[in-house]
């Protein structure tokens, strides 16, 4: 028998690669496919999978993008819509907001494979000790409130860690989703920026007050993996963050507090929308491959409930890819794991159509799904980053965010 190679570029994080030990399963029902794996580092994967899709070499027949991309390409006719998957892949299983993310002219253009929104993890003990109790749905003022009172800097306890490292998929994400719940937007309806505007004011006059209360030093230096090994070592009171982090701070292996760790919605402003985010890692067929059919069985398995139960099975409950499937969350077993409710819960409350609490005219909740955002969102990150460390005002950070969006948006088009 002939034999057709799917050549799958991906991302090193531990569910690929324990995708890639469980492929057995694939290549036995379908011995007439093989599978080359290349595995990549995020921004190197980033960097590669753009420049072959882009220049329609044909290197990969499957790739692994994020919910930013999968809009953006599917515009320009990089992605294969996603109709052959087959009768068992039951699309209507997606959980709503996850495939809303990956579908374009209400087509599905990648399948998730994992999916994250963003909540609050907290310590319990801390929360006692102060007197409190969380709320499963907490306001940014209850938080900043708790936040002052957990913190303990004599004995190097902080009471929020918080994204500060600049890049847009680092401080911008969190203050973008932030951003959402005090009514702020990056673009009004003609695309003109609006870091001008009073919304945006408040999201940044909030998080630096914050940081510098109730913050741990150094926090422009802290991104996800910095908060977390915070996190693990008792230092945060509370950590707002990927819901992939849940399974980190409750196991034993890793965290020091892990029978100490409580889950809440992300806050909000009592605008009706929270300031948690949507991401999802998922798997497409770019255009210039011409095993598209090949890909889509490969892409079916994958994300399969088929799949989940083999994990289930192989590794347990815990380890099955979360945030995809309407399923997983109605399965009993799963529902025993501590943040499966929870992350269920946030990852229905984002709308990637409808972020912000005023009309927008983009798609994306901690991102705009525009080519320019992650060049734009890195330098606004950079100086928005400063304000952290006092090397620049909240005000001269918005006065400079409104001139580089203004300018980047002019030349890209978008406004005269």
């Amino acid at each position: 028998m002939a034999q057709t190679k799917l050549t799958i570029a991906t991302v090193n994080n531990g569910d690929m690669i324990r995708m890639q030990g469980l492929t057995a399963d694939f290549t036995a029902k379908n011995p007439g496919i093989t599978l080359e794996w290349v595995t990549l580092e995020e921004n190197v994967l980033r960097q590669r999978v753009t420049t072959d899709i882009a220049t329609k070499s044909g290197q990969f027949d499957v790739l692994t993008i994020g919910t930013y991309e999968v809009p953006i390409w599917a515009k320009r006719g990089w992605l294969v819509a996603l109709d052959g998957l087959g009768a068992d892949y039951d699309v209507d299983d997606l959980i709503p907001a996850i495939r809303s993310g990956l579908s374009e002219g209400g087509k599905l253009f990648a399948s998730p494979f994992y999916g994250e929104s963003s909540m609050v993890m907290y310590r319990t003990d801390l929360m006692d000790k102060a007197g409190l109790k969380m709320p499963d749905a907490p306001t940014w003022q209850f938080v900043g409130e708790a936040a002052r009172k957990m913190t303990d800097k004599a004995n190097g306890v902080y009471g929020v860690c918080l994204r500060g490292k600049a890049g847009w998929g680092e401080n911008m994400a969190f203050l973008t989703a932030t951003s959402n719940s005090f009514g702020a937007r990056w673009f009004d309806e003609q695309w003109k920026p609006q870091f001008d505007q009073p919304e945006w004011k408040a999201t940044l006059d909030f998080y630096v007050n914050l940081m510098r209360d109730a913050g741990p030093p150094g926090a422009s230096s802290n991104g996800f993996n910095e908060n977390l090994a915070l996190f693990n070592s008792g230092k945060c009171g509370m950590w707002i963050d990927a819901t992939v982090a849940a399974s980190f701070v409750t196991n034993p292996k890793d965290s020091q507090v892990a029978t100490k760790v409580g889950f809440a919605l992300a806050p909000d402003n009592g605008l009706g929308k929270r300031g948690n985010w949507l991401w999802a890692w998922s798997l497409a067929v770019p255009a210039g491959s011409k095993k598209s059919a090949e890909a889509q069985k490969f892409i079916s398995w994958a994300t399969s409930k088929s799949y989940g139960n083999l994990v289930a099975a192989k590794e347990g409950w815990a380890n099955v890819p979360p945030g995809t499937r309407t399923s997983l969350y109605a399965n009993a077993e799963y529902a025993k794991v501590p943040f499966a409710k929870m992350t269920l819960d946030s990852i229905n409350a984002a709308d990637p159509a409808k972020p912000s609490v005023k009309p927008v005219p983009y798609v994306g909740v901690q991102f705009v799904a525009i080519p320019e955002f992650q060049g734009l969102a890195t330098n606004i990150g950079q100086i928005f980053s400063q304000t952290l460390s006092g090397g620049v005002t909240v005000d001269a950070a918005l006065k400079q965010a409104q001139e580089i969006s203004t300018r980047e948006m002019t030349r890209a088009g978008y406004i005269k």
